[in-house]
């Protein structure tokens, strides 16, 4: 049995295609275009062509994210919040808190498990009204700092002194930034500084939650090793797991559920 996962959002498209026994056969991440059913289309080919399989090859797919009722082939749509929090259970059984930070949003999602291995989301909270701390937060202080976004990470591991930022609004921040600039401060400190500033608001969010352990960090933006490390020291002592690829366990968790579907048809 071979199912698939397609999770669609506003920044970028994720495909995850899972075997017998839920183990990853292939997975593409691809930048989500205007049209996202051609998106979905082109997502699902490459990870298809990775694997050597064809369309007809699937027995069950199901779509999530943002644009998850774009998808006219597949079988079922589910809640990003189900799929990211089977996803992250999946990788780490022992999983009990889900933060995930993508282009657009940030949410904190509580879980337990249930007997057939299944995650049961008991609660979540979301920041969808406001960019503050997602990716497209860090792309527009990328563009501010003239650094590529994906060297972000590495350069706040260089930071000598941490930066304060008092402003999470991505028009205040950018001012803020730039006077911090014009202030001749190097740049690694600036965005040792914003990392900071992205885990404590997004810590602020998770509380609500609150946080039990094992906590998993999901999404795009756990690819920036500065948030993930300021992230952990936030959460110390508490056990923080980050997955090796952690922008499709959205994907992978809705591959899983697809899977649940095919068994009891």
């Amino acid at each position: 049995m071979i199912t698939s996962g397609i999770d669609i959002g506003s920044v970028s498209t994720e495909v995850v295609l899972v075997g017998e026994e839920n183990e990853i056969l292939s997975y593409v991440v691809l930048a989500s275009q205007t049209d996202m059913e051609k998106t979905a289309n082109e997502a699902l080919d490459a990870a298809l062509e990775q694997a050597s399989l064809t369309k007809q090859d699937i027995d069950y797919t199901v779509a999530t994210g943002y644009g998850r009722n774009n998808v006219p082939f597949a079988d079922k749509s589910v809640t990003e919040i189900t799929c990211h929090a089977q996803g992250a259970y999946h990788l780490f059984p022992n999983t009990r808190t889900i933060i995930d930070i993508g282009g657009q949003d940030s949410k904190a999602i509580a879980i337990m498990a249930r007997k057939n291995r299944e995650a049961k989301v008991v609660d979540f909270m979301m920041n969808d009204k406001c960019a503050a701390g997602t990716g497209r937060f860090l792309e527009v202080m990328a563009g501010v700092l003239d650094v590529d976004i994906n060297d972000m990470g590495t350069l706040s591991q260089k930071a000598s002194q941490e930066t304060s930022i008092s402003s999470m609004c991505t028009v205040f921040a950018e001012s803020e930034v730039i006077s911090l600039i014009h202030q001749k401060l190097p740049k690694e400190d600036i965005i040792n500084g914003l990392h900071t500033a992205i885990a404590r608001k997004v810590l602020s969010l998770v509380q609500r939650v609150p946080i039990e352990e094992e906590i998993t960090l999901t999404g795009g933006v756990m690819k920036n090793i500065g948030v993930c490390e300021k992230l952990q020291q936030e959460l110390a002592p508490k056990k923080v797991n980050l997955p090796d690829e952690p922008q499709i366990a959205g994907a992978l968790g809705a591959a899983i559920i697809a899977r649940k579907h095919v068994a009891v048809q």
